[in-house]
């Protein structure tokens, strides 16, 4: 049919054009231990979120090695043709070690937030989230048509005047544990001494805490005390100091049975491969040792003391913030240390907020003394 409109957008034309400032790429890459070859470099890695170093460690690569002997690919959905007992094991391990009743594995951590905030809420249901929430968390919220309340980062405060102000029969808070690009963390305690006082439940997303925070790296809830507490539903991944690739959601056994029937990303979602399974059941075996979590600890308390003057944002957790400010000077800073061999790709809006683009470290325990040294004295040199 003709049409009077000589501008109407096709898929040339449909999206406005990102600033080159702002602009993505998917780069090609190869790591090998904590360096990355990009682009012909081979530079040494400060963005990688595998705190533990286990995604090349040889015990995680034997595991996973092994089950792809028997399969590559799981098959189908979890409720079609059944679980790799070594799933079902796993899960078994992951709610012992938390110390929570149950466990339900699933292929992502966006696979879990959304999937889990859709099955707990609806459009009768109050959720409140604080404003620097991981885009899963977000997304999850929208696509449930929940009420939506934000509240200011960490602001309890006004956490709790929003309950006030909100009565509902089902109401949920909802909090990152860490926070991906500040590296803060929540008052784990406080907010679930309000969901006690307002009758509501807790959900808190631990995927950077998991591994490398709280006591034997079992989380800021564990560093809290309130694990397995009734009201709190807490996510892990598989994607961060494992080192290997899923998530899993911890609550009372009466939730996960109710997940297992009406989480929508499990049950129309293709089941993990046990590859991926048995290298997490390694990871955990190694985490649970603690040799890795000591060394992370110790390469994050050098770089802490290498940087205390150079302006970092408030961290304890692997995550290094040091905002910039401008987009234009976070890609110069970021460009001026590629140029000496070390990767820490600068962080744009809208992935933050705007003003505050910055460089995100992140401290592993593979990293030597001698790469962080050598790092911070550049750092010295630039700022």
């Amino acid at each position: 049919m003709p049409t009077s409109m000589p501008d109407m957008p096709d898929s040339r034309n449909w999206f406005a054009e990102t600033p080159a400032t702002r602009r993505r790429r998917l780069t090609a890459s190869r790591r090998q231990g904590m360096l990355i070859h990009l682009d012909g470099e081979q530079l040494i890695n400060f963005a990688s979120n595998d705190y533990l170093g286990l995604s090349f460690h040889p015990a995680v690569c034997m595991g996973a090695k092994g089950a792809l002997d028997e399969a590559v690919g799981s098959g189908a959905s979890r409720l079609v043709s059944g679980d790799d007992p070594m799933l079902h094991r796993l899960e078994q391990k992951l709610a012992a070690w938390k110390g929570y009743e149950a466990c339900l594995i699933l292929g992502s951590g966006m696979l879990a937030n959304i999937g889990l905030i859709q099955a707990l809420a609806d459009r009768h249901t109050h959720v409140f989230s604080d404003k620097l929430n991981h885009a899963s968390l977000v997304d999850g919220v929208r696509l449930c048509g929940a009420k939506s309340h934000r509240y200011n980062h960490l602001e309890t405060i006004q956490l709790q005047k929003l309950l006030e102000k909100h009565p509902a029969e089902r109401r949920i808070i909802v909090s990152d544990g860490i926070f991906s690009m500040d590296g803060d963390s929540a008052d784990a305690a406080a907010l679930l001494g309000l969901a006690q006082a307002h009758d509501t439940l807790l959900l808190i997303d631990d995927a950077h805490g998991i591994g490398c925070m709280g006591p034997e790296g079992r989380g800021i809830t564990a560093e809290h005390n309130i694990s397995g507490h009734p009201r709190l539903i807490e996510v892990g991944t598989f994607g961060k100091a494992f080192g290997s690739y899923g998530a899993f959601i911890l609550g009372t056994a009466e939730l996960i049975e109710g997940l297992r029937q009406r989480q929508r990303t499990l049950i129309y979602s293709t089941a993990l491969p046990v590859a991926m399974i048995a290298a997490a059941e390694t990871a955990l075996a190694l985490i649970q040792r603690g040799e890795q979590l000591q060394q992370l600890r110790e390469n994050l308390a050098l770089f802490k003391a290498q940087t205390e003057e150079l302006g970092f944002m408030a961290s304890d957790s692997p995550i290094q913030p040091l905002i910039v400010g401008s987009d234009e000077q976070a890609l110069q800073l970021a460009a001026a240390l590629r140029d000496t061999g070390f990767f820490v790709p600068a962080i744009r809006p809208p992935t933050v907020p705007e003003g505050t683009a910055r460089l995100r470290f992140t401290i592993t325990a593979a990293h030597s003394s001698e790469q962080i040294e050598q790092l911070t004295a550049r750092l010295r040199e630039l700022l």
